[in-house]
């Protein structure tokens, strides 16, 4: 596993962003794990979630890949400015851009907040990809706004289908990247977590039920 997968999942389990038990999620599903990123909400976690995000994006992309990073709102808003500070540590000063839920008809007005999308080749930055639907929105304010889209980061990648039960067994990650032609570059996978799962002592017994999970609503894979 690399090394900024590893030290993702470490800095997850460390601040309860993932966490192992017995969930429901919005799909109704049970789930033996749940991340939530607004766990990361420090100064010193942000840093360092920064940190894993760019190495991620850099090992996966060429930097002239984009010039403007996008946060949707909401998580991926504090997710997007905390990149944008670790890039500017790095030396490269990328200009930042995310939007509203709702248009605002006084004062500049519009969705869209920050750094003009015009002639930008713009990375989503973003916590999960759930179901697709933010991404798409956030595809399409790009796009009205003159921007590119280049390619969409996540934190976890849960490769888990949307439907069980269609064919092939796509997540909502894959069926976006393909929907699109974009990369979707995730910091870690369920598979790196129950690589990461087998490593660790403690998470060993969490791992029969991680793989059992997979099994019933993984994706297909590579």
């Amino acid at each position: 596993m690399d090394d900024f997968r590893r030290r993702f999942l470490d800095l997850a389990m460390r601040v309860q962003a993932l966490r192992f038990g017995e969930f429901t999620l919005k799909s109704g599903r049970s789930s033996p794990y749940f991340f939530n990123a607004g766990r990361f909400d420090s100064g010193a976690a942000l840093a360092m979630l920064a940190d894993c995000y760019a190495d991620a994006i850099d090992a996966a992309i060429a930097p002239a890949t984009f010039d403007l990073l996008f946060g949707p709102a909401y998580k991926g808003i504090p997710l997007a400015s905390a990149l944008a500070c670790g890039y500017a540590r790095r030396g490269r000063d990328l200009p930042l851009a995310f939007n509203r839920k709702e248009a605002k008809a006084h004062g500049e007005g519009g969705s869209l907040i920050g750094a003009a999308l015009a002639g930008r080749r713009v990375l989503i930055v973003d916590d999960v990809i759930t179901a697709g639907t933010a991404i798409r929105e956030a595809l399409d304010l790009i796009r009205a706004a003159g921007g590119t889209p280049a390619a969409i980061v996540i934190a976890l990648d849960r490769e888990e289908v949307v439907d069980a039960d269609a064919v092939p067994r796509r997540s909502a990650a894959q069926a976006v990247a393909a929907e699109h032609g974009l990369p979707v570059i995730a910091v870690a996978t369920l598979s790196d977590l129950l690589a990461f799962a087998g490593e660790n002592p403690e998470l060993v017994a969490e791992r029969e039920r991680l793989v059992a999970y997979r099994k019933r609503y993984g994706c297909q894979r590579g």
